[in-house]
């Protein structure tokens, strides 16, 4: 075709880069569609001749991830039990030890939410009588603070875990690995948020001392409940099992109120513990997290996998860790979450990025599952339109999806799952997660909900780190 002949044609023009200029041509009528596109890796030579360098091991990784994938997805996950941590998690026994959410961090360095919390643990384990003493007795350097993960743990928000706290124990059939997570406290003023007064104590003593003990024996009498099957039924139900939980927490206290029933506590006892149930929307997401937690373990150490096992932060930093990678942690500094606030709150009063509760996102529900759960908008913000536009994201930087949670509103789609840090360097896309926000200082509680990324620097250490192994 002559040029001639060419511009004497209609101009369709695509635009690449700023939207501005795709802006300009529409004022002058010009028929223009904009392609949302950014070079790889940020058009980062270094990251691209990394690339080129990972391209060279393919087929090694591409049968690691194989693998990762597909022991992740069979595994299963059961509520077998309700015991007290120092019984059950490892490390625990005969040692004044917490344990937080996120990535190693020293007590001086914590934000205020997760010091406020463990003053909580402190007064709720009779290490301190009042305040004072406990806050001096956190400073002293007499407790060993250690993430959850590095306990098969997880915890939402502050992810305080103290010796006599009471953990779920979750047992994975097909790999034989255990993971353990508190029981989620409820809304408003509660230890995960950094509350740590006396009704917040007293609510730890009751699912200590009566809750821990019936509900225990009735998963006994019931054979525990499979928690991987009420995901697959909320998620066509409404819920993302991260921050909606409500179909969720209702077919588990369907399962477990008969076995409650059927104890020999009282009344009263029962009455107690099916109402706490009742009236905590949020009780399974303290399921939904071990859950996925017990089944990304099984993937972990499988050389050359690119697998991440792990998101989670501490509200300072942001940490990842990859299949391939051993437990070595990749930080950078938290995002602050962007969202709804409550009333009377501001950006000015949260914290960082708080929380292990973003292991959900890794295993593919949570922010990966939104298009299953579109009233979450009305909690975290933004469209219903945005929660689909997520879900299908998503599928950018995962190596596969999941077979047993599928999305209704997309034709039942399977919600993506396997974030691959190769893919996110390449796509320049980010895991999105829904979360709540946490005061910045302690004592106040949550102060709103929204939606976060991981800061990209975290994927590049790994990448590089990934790399020196290859070499």
């Amino acid at each position: 075709m002559a040029i001639k002949d060419l511009f004497g044609q209609e101009i369709k023009a695509i635009n690449l880069g700023s939207p501005s200029f795709a802006d300009d041509l529409k004022l002058q009528n010009v028929s223009v569609t904009h392609l949302d596109w950014t070079p790889p890796c940020n058009g980062d030579m270094k990251l691209i001749n990394a690339l080129k360098k990972v391209e060279l091991y393919r087929d090694k990784i591409d049968a690691a991830n194989e693998e990762a994938v597909k022991r992740v997805k069979e595994a299963e996950g059961r509520l077998i039990g309700i015991d007290l941590a120092k019984n059950v998690v490892p490390g625990f026994k005969d040692k004044k030890i917490i344990c937080y959410a996120g990535p190693w961090i020293k007590y001086e360095n914590m934000c205020g939410p997760v010091k406020g919390a463990i003053i909580g643990a402190i007064l709720f384990e009779g290490w301190a009588k009042t305040y004072e003493e406990a806050t001096k007795l956190a400073e002293s350097g007499e407790i060993v603070y250690e993430p959850c993960h590095e306990h098969s743990a997880v915890g939402p928000m502050a992810g305080i875990l103290s010796p006599s706290m009471p953990v779920h124990i979750i047992y994975n059939e097909v790999h034989g690995n255990y993971a353990y997570c508190s029981i989620n406290e409820g809304l408003g003023k509660v230890l995960r948020f950094g509350a740590n007064s006396s009704d917040v104590i007293a609510r730890l003593e009751f699912l200590r001392d009566t809750f821990r003990k019936v509900v225990n024996d009735a998963l006994k009498i019931i054979g525990g409940v499979d928690v991987k099957n009420i995901i697959a039924q909320a998620v066509q139900m409404g819920d993302e099992c991260h921050n909606r939980n409500k179909a969720a927490t209702a077919l588990f206290y369907k399962e477990v109120a008969i076995g409650i029933l059927k104890t020999k506590y009282s009344d009263e006892e029962k009455t107690k513990c099916l109402e706490f149930i009742s009236k905590n929307e949020h009780y399974f997401l303290n399921l939904s997290m071990p859950y996925c937690k017990v089944s990304l373990d099984t993937a972990r150490n499988i050389k050359y996998s690119t697998l991440v096992v792990c998101m989670c932060r501490n509200g300072v930093e942001f940490g990842i860790q990859v299949a391939g990678l051993g437990n070595k942690w990749f930080t950078y500094q938290a995002n602050f979450v962007q969202g709804l606030f409550f009333p009377g709150f501001s950006q000015d009063d949260a914290a960082r990025d708080l929380g292990d509760s973003a292991i959900t996102e890794t295993r593919g529900i949570g922010g990966f599952a939104m298009a299953s759960a579109p009233a979450i908008v009305q909690f975290v913000g933004g469209k219903v339109g945005d929660a689909f536009n997520y879900s299908l994201k998503m599928n950018e930087i995962c190596l596969s999806s999941n077979d047993s949670f599928v999305i209704p509103p997309l034709d039942f789609k399977f919600t993506a799952f396997g974030v691959d840090i190769i893919k996110v360097i390449e796509t320049n896309v980010l895991p999105i997660i829904n979360t709540g926000m946490a005061h910045k200082e302690p004592g106040i509680g949550q102060v709103g909900a929204g939606l976060v990324t991981p800061p990209y620097e975290c994927f590049v250490k790994a990448l590089e780190a990934f790399i020196e192994t290859l070499e």
